[in-house]
């Protein structure tokens, strides 16, 4: 098991590829990662950002033909991508001026003291036990010899499901599968254990199957990087290029297997109903019973088997590979999700392959960082308590509650207004829209880490035993009721969320600063940040998934049949639309992958716009004035807008995340946008058929 892992698509934490997963909220941004130097070195405290910096502006472009560069054109110039970094933009300097904030707390907490609170003394010796790498070095590779010997143990594969379950409670080894409890999406009161697709190495199932040439040399590359870490375990080199290639072949096998990101969009395609039974009949190559009974969980007679296709390709696996092989899969899963935490050798090559090969970066980030964010993962809500404390006045989240109303007036007129939709499915959206539930800032209650066991001197011990502690927290939420205060992300992380089967929009502390957000800044540059990402998530419960399900989170159809097909015409637009956007020469946006993030953002920066006009007229004025440093309050807000989402990448990186994110890159996520909001062609008085003000545009919401 994992450190705990935000149910979203975020990762900034380890470097390792993430998983295929069913199914995550609808988040705002886009995947980051972060490695390990070991470097010992006090950071420089990174500046604080602007809500509107006209010195990024390229002025000499005309917004009207490409609003990207002009908003910020000069931005790469100032702000180069950091050698640690594979993608850099104004999400990521914030995030790592909030993990800095984050660092000096856990720096302080490290130091033993009598002062220090129980919770203080639980992270900072958390965080004390990852910055110690003389110890983790000097131990080498012997953390892993307990897992590795359970699996050398193994002598039949009946025995494989009692020899996984040890190996996820004890050694944090996440392979094979996902097992969890979640809520179950046709009856969002009621939670649900689950069985989905997963056990895979590489971040998608793309890279095992697609056969240019470029997914061709990551899996030569895959299976190097596999045998470095057979032999680095103690292996010889034979012994490593065998196992590497059973890996390969069982990887591979599940890779076919599973659905793809886009046929995951579905709501459907992941659920699915079974009894124990029906699952043992459809895999019983897999002691099911054992594993059930050994995980940790109350006994339950149905679940939701997200993919059958994917757990008949298991059971097949199971049956066409050696034991041998599925020993090398075994040990090489163990070795995989413990190498970040491993001495410098592991830690080097893990970073090799995962953040060098196929991201682009150039160099390990500092220990600094790695160590601040494992412990805001794995105890997020603990060091959240102090961080919001000195980081988010109440005066903030007042000011957010206000922001957020004038929000949702803003969508509900907006629903009123759409030219498409009928007046029962309009009623049906406005009592979603009114059972929406807003979090801003952090929980009402904080989780409780009592049953959480660190100690000072291991830290791969401390992660397994912080992956146990987030499973056992999930599973033990079986046949209880839903905790409607539950966040999945921790109060310093730059990003938002909403939740379907919740019918929730999250907004952590560390988004609500500038440059989304300045209590005392310009309206018109608050509602262009935050305003927007108040917007896209709202929208997000209107999207081609949100819209799937009713107000109170359960997959139900509330369109009618009209509504639907007019509903689906406007997404294909949107579709049709990114598909032809290419951040790299061949590497095209996927339309129907990003289609629900591409909603969103459509969506969300029209309802913040009318929101933005509505309190201006409230104060008797609008948005053609006045003019602050040469703009009107309506180009300070597309302004401000565009500038959330300047951003340089990394070829390589560009090149992964077409296949595994559901956001488009940030250029066309300003172009694409502003390009079909007539607002903004006649904010910069553009004349129709420019490329920003089209004579045809796409628009859902």
């Amino acid at each position: 098991m994992q450190p705990f892992r935000f149910a979203a698509i975020v990762l900034m934490g380890t470097g390792i590829a993430c998983a295929q997963s069913d199914f995550t909220p609808h988040t705002l941004s886009a995947l980051d990662a972060l490695a390990d130097t070991g470097s010992s070195a006090t950071p420089a405290e990174p500046k604080a950002q602007k809500m509107l910096d006209v010195s990024s502006m390229d002025t000499s472009a005309d917004p009207c033909t490409d609003f990207y560069q002009y908003a910020c054109g000069n931005w790469a110039k100032h702000n180069p991508i950091p050698p640690d970094q594979a993608r850099w933009g104004n999400f990521g300097m914030l995030a790592e001026r909030n993990q800095w904030l984050l660092y000096k707390d856990l720096e302080a907490a490290a130091k033993p003291s009598s002062s220090r609170t129980p919770l203080e003394a639980k992270y900072g010796d958390f965080y004390a036990s990852c910055m110690n790498v003389d110890e983790v070095n000097q131990k080498g590779a012997a953390p892993l010899k307990p897992a590795l010997d359970r699996i050398a143990a193994l002598n039949d594969k009946k025995q494989l499901a009692a020899v996984l379950t040890g190996l996820e409670r004890e050694y944090g080894t996440d392979a094979m599968f996902e097992f969890e409890v979640q809520q179950d999406q046709k009856d969002s009161s009621v939670q649900i254990a689950a069985v989905r697709q997963g056990g895979l190495g590489m971040p998608d199932r793309s890279y095992y199957i697609d056969k240019a040439e470029r997914e061709t040399k990551i899996r030569e590359q895959y299976v190097e990087h596999m045998t470095k870490m057979f032999t680095l375990a103690g292996d010889t080199p034979e012994q490593a290029a065998a196992e590497a290639k059973n890996v390969m072949a069982i990887e591979t096998a599940l890779a076919e297997g599973s659905l793809s990101r886009t046929d995951l969009r579905e709501p459907t395609n992941r659920y699915h109903i079974k009894t124990v039974a029906e699952l043992e009949q459809m895999a019983p190559g897999f002691d099911w019973s054992t594993y059930f009974g050994k995980i940790g969980i109350r006994s339950f007679e149905s679940l939701n088997v997200a993919q059958p296709g994917f757990v008949e390709a298991l059971n097949k696996a199971i049956d066409a590979e050696s034991l041998d092989a599925w020993k090398s899969y075994l040990r090489w899963h163990a070795i995989h999700d413990a190498a970040p935490w491993l001495s410098d050798p592991f830690v080097q090559e893990n970073y090799n392959f995962y953040n060098a090969t196929l991201q682009g970066a150039k160099e390990l980030q500092p220990r600094w960082k790695r160590c601040t964010r494992l412990t805001d993962i794995s105890l997020g809500e603990a060091v959240g308590q102090d961080w919001v404390k000195k980081n988010f006045p109440p005066a903030a989240k007042e000011n957010m509650d206000k922001l957020v109303a004038a929000l949702d007036k803003a969508l509900a007129e907006d629903i009123q207004q759409l030219p498409w939709m009928g007046e029962e499915t309009k009623k049906a959206a406005e009592a979603k829209l009114a059972l929406y539930r807003n979090k801003i800032g952090y929980p009402e209650k904080w989780r409780d880490y009592s049953k959480f066991t660190v100690e000072r001197g291991d830290l791969l011990g401390n992660v397994n035993r912080g992956g146990e502690f987030e499973q056992q927290r999930n599973l033990n939420k079986l046949g209880k009721p839903v905790d409607e205060t539950e966040w999945d992300m921790t109060p310093p992380t730059v990003n938002a969320y909403y939740q379907p089967s919740m019918n929730d929009i999250n907004f952590p502390a560390g988004i609500l600063q500038p440059p989304f957000y300045s209590v005392s800044g310009d309206q018109a540059a608050n509602f262009g940040g935050i305003g927007v990402v108040i917007g896209h998530e709202m929208t997000h419960g209107f999207d081609d998934q949100g819209s799937k399900y009713d107000g109170k989170g359960n997959l139900r159809e509330w369109q009618t049949p009209a509504d639907r097909k007019a509903f689906t015409e406007r997404t294909d637009c949107e579709v049709k639309e990114y598909n032809n956007f290419a951040p790299e020469p061949g590497a095209n946006v996927n339309g129907k992958l990003t289609l629900g993030e591409n909603t969103a953002d459509n969506g969300g920066i029209r309802i913040a716009f009318l929101a933005l006009q509505n309190t201006l007229a409230a104060e008797d004025k609008n948005v053609d004035g006045p003019k602050v440093d040469g703009f009107t309050p309506a180009q300070r807000f597309f302004i401000g807008f565009g500038q959330i989402w300047c951003e340089s990448r990394r070829p390589e990186y560009s090149r992964m995340m077409v296949k595994v994110d559901p956001h488009s890159p940030g250029k066309f996520r300003v172009n694409g946008v502003v390009q079909n909001f007539e607002e903004f062609g006649k904010a910069f008085g553009c004349k129709k058929g420019a490329p920003m003000y089209p004579e045809n545009i796409c628009r859902v919401w």
